[in-house]
């Protein structure tokens, strides 16, 4: 790269609009959308679509809303003729949408077009010409006064055509190629000379595209230039203002919602951002950035992993797993302090509230996605990750002091491993870690003694250190009584520090959960869990869980289990 990169190249002139108003503009409805991923999108592929990937591209299209569809360049090839032939021939063009076609200012070129769309109902065509200096000197040999003739001969022979044809209803687009590098004035001259010669009324318009087809400028420029046609065209009352952004700096979504900021009506772009070089504006983003602000984008995205897969068929290329909305991981946070922060949002939220959830600009849910994917747990995570998906997951409501200690088994795991833990993951390592796996069926007997102080008997068989021992115990409840005979069987001294639990699932599928905070041995604070249809059966078990884990008897006692008759 160039220490002084001035010296190759230079930096784009602000319009210097001093009374700017898209500033402090709100957008408050849709604009009228046209997608042009059959046409400009198509030719952004290494490999064409073919008629069949065009025709479930257009049905999809459909589906989601788009009133206006760019469906081809017919005179570029012979696939691109027979696709829009197809279209109207098996009247696949529903009653409400209008299709679009493309073609070069060259008169061979607009006859084959016009007779591509024969027999259609309604039909935009598509006229545009270069007009930027480097084109006017390099490209074409055409000084202005060449560049308004070539574009005016052209629009009469639009007019010219299209009368022959007086069973379609024509709408006519206009766009001054690289618009975004062309001096304002003499776009405005040259747009202003072609409505001329068409005419509009504000009962029937033209179309009036103005391309960013290379991005030279920061968004706010290229709004202001969006402004300054839309104060100083000819006619403006009879013409929908059409952009067309590219992205070549990253800012294609930003220069379209600030140039509907700045008076545009209509925005054509492509589905994620298909397109040339860096692709088109991705009318997805735009839509359900609109969405967010809470304004109905008229286009329907409830199920956008099923558009993503066709998009991705159609086109042969994938969608990244960072592209807004859609991607794999756009709804996924790792980091444990986002974790902790959408966890309790979520648990605070009301079904009714409006959404605040941290991190998650908007509802997962509403695009058709699941809530299973928004927190998934790696090195960086935390306990709120975790706990979220063992709660999500497998009902579990971790107190916290449980979240801290089974985070710090998960990380242990997590520097051995080093990848990935999904839910089913986390799962195993806390049921291998507070023995769920090992835990018999229990059944239990509890005597409720009479006379003063009351009191229940515990009596039952425990398997420990691989031999089963009868055990027996008193106390002032099941609980204060098994943990009694705990001591006289194993001389381990067991101590309730806090208990927690709640059941899972509803009906004869119920269980109880029990989480047990104890001291083992006068030293060691841990927890036990236990899971059983009975909430006794599990408090005993989440007991017997702990002394597992507790002090030197782990290797031994982590085999034991309880059995109580």
């Amino acid at each position: 790269m160039l220490k002084q990169p001035s010296r190759k190249y230079r930096a784009f002139a602000p319009v210097g609009l001093k009374d700017r108003t898209w500033p402090d503009a709100v957008l408050t409805r849709a604009p009228i959308w046209l997608s042009t991923d059959l046409r400009d999108g198509n030719q952004a592929l290494v490999e064409p679509m073919d008629i069949e990937r065009k025709m479930r591209m257009f049905e999809t299209l459909v589906q989601i809303g788009f009133k206006e569809i760019e469906v081809g360049f017919p005179s570029a090839s012979q696939v691109e003729f027979d696709f829009v032939r197809r279209l109207i021939e098996e009247d696949r063009i529903p009653d409400d949408v209008t299709i679009q076609v493309l073609t070069q200012a060259r008169d061979h070129l607009i006859e084959r077009t016009f007779e591509s769309l024969q027999g259609a109902p309604r039909a935009i065509v598509h006229l545009y010409n270069a007009v930027a200096p480097v084109m006017r000197r390099v490209v074409l040999g055409l000084d202005e006064d060449g560049i308004v003739e070539l574009a005016t001969k052209q629009a009469r022979m639009f007019m010219e055509q299209a009368a022959r044809r007086p069973e379609t209803q024509w709408t006519f687009q206009y766009s001054p190629e690289m618009f975004s590098g062309t001096e304002l004035a003499f776009s405005s001259r040259v747009v202003d000379a072609v409505t001329q010669v068409w005419g509009p009324t504000p009962e029937r318009k033209c179309i009036i595209n103005l391309p960013s087809t290379v991005e030279h400028s920061t968004p706010n420029i290229f709004a202001d230039m969006i402004e300054w046609m839309h104060r100083h065209l000819a006619r403006r009352d009879s013409i929908v203002l059409s952009v067309h952004p590219h992205n070549d700096r990253g800012t294609g979504t930003a220069a379209a919602e600030l140039s509907l900021m700045a008076g545009a009506d209509r925005i054509e772009g492509c589905l994620f951002g298909n397109g040339e070089r860096t692709g088109n504006l991705d009318l997805v983003n735009v839509a359900l950035n609109l969405y967010t602000q809470g304004v109905d984008p008229e286009l329907d995205f409830s199920n956008i992993d099923e558009i993503r897969s066709t998009v991705e068929y159609c086109n042969q290329l994938p969608v990244h797993p960072r592209h807004p909305y859609v991607g794999d991981l756009v709804y996924t946070s790792f980091s444990g302090s986002h974790q902790d922060a959408i966890r309790k949002a979520f648990a605070a939220r009301g079904e009714d509230d409006a959404w605040d959830i941290p991190y998650l600009p908007i509802d997962p849910k509403d695009v058709g996605r699941s809530y299973e994917a928004v927190i998934r747990v790696n090195s960086q995570s935390g306990k709120g990750g975790i706990t979220y998906l063992l709660e999500s997951e497998y009902g579990l409501e971790l107190p916290r002091r449980l979240q801290i200690e089974f985070s710090q088994v998960v990380q242990r795991v997590m520097d051995v491993q080093g990848k990935e833990l999904n839910a089913a993951d986390l799962w195993r390592i806390f049921c291998q870690e507070y023995g769920l796996d090992d835990a018999p069926a229990l059944t239990h007997r509890v005597l409720q003694e009479q006379g003063e102080g009351g009191g229940v008997l515990l009596r039952g068989d425990l398997r420990w250190n691989g031999e089963v021992q009868a055990i027996e115990g008193r106390g002032n409840g099941p609980v204060d009584a098994f943990i009694r005979a705990l001591g006289d069987a194993t001389g381990r001294e067991v101590r309730v520090i806090d208990y927690h639990q709640h059941a899972i699932g509803t009906g004869a599928d119920a269980r109880a959960v029990a989480y047990m905070e104890v001291r083992v041995d006068g030293s060691r604070t841990l927890f036990g869990v236990g899971v059983d249809a009975d909430i006794i059966s599990a408090s005993l078990k989440a007991i017997v869980s702990g002394l597992q884990r507790g002090g030197p008897a782990d290797a031994q006692g982590a085999q034991s289990a309880l059995e109580t008759t």
